[in-house]
């Protein structure tokens, strides 16, 4: 295989996260193998208002009140932000809101 050829990723976004990328799903040309954590910079940067509610500005990560899948697997159970993505995955970042 080609190690530069591209595949595409689905990125789901829902809740708050929805309302701050503008959009509920795009589809994503990344390198093979590229890591989550890649991708995650990737589209934070594109977008201020997502970058604002999802990505702590200390840490650079996600935000803890972020649930992250990968084809409905949640992203701590296999290698978190190391998480190598192949071509059609799907990736779904889900808000957690807690109450008092």
């Amino acid at each position: 295989m080609n190690p530069t050829s591209r595949d595409k990723v689905t990125l789901k976004f829902l809740g708050v996260f929805k309302k701050a990328y503008g959009n509920s799903q795009i589809s994503l040309e990344i390198k093979r193998n590229e890591k989550l954590g890649d991708v995650i910079k990737k589209i934070s940067e594109t977008s201020q208002n997502l970058r604002r509610i999802l990505i702590d500005p200390e840490l650079e990560t996600p935000l803890s009140n972020t649930v992250i899948l990968v084809n409905g697997v949640e992203v701590h159970l296999l290698k978190g932000l190391d998480t190598e993505l192949k071509d059609k995955d799907e990736i779904v970042f889900i808000p957690v809101i807690h109450g008092g």
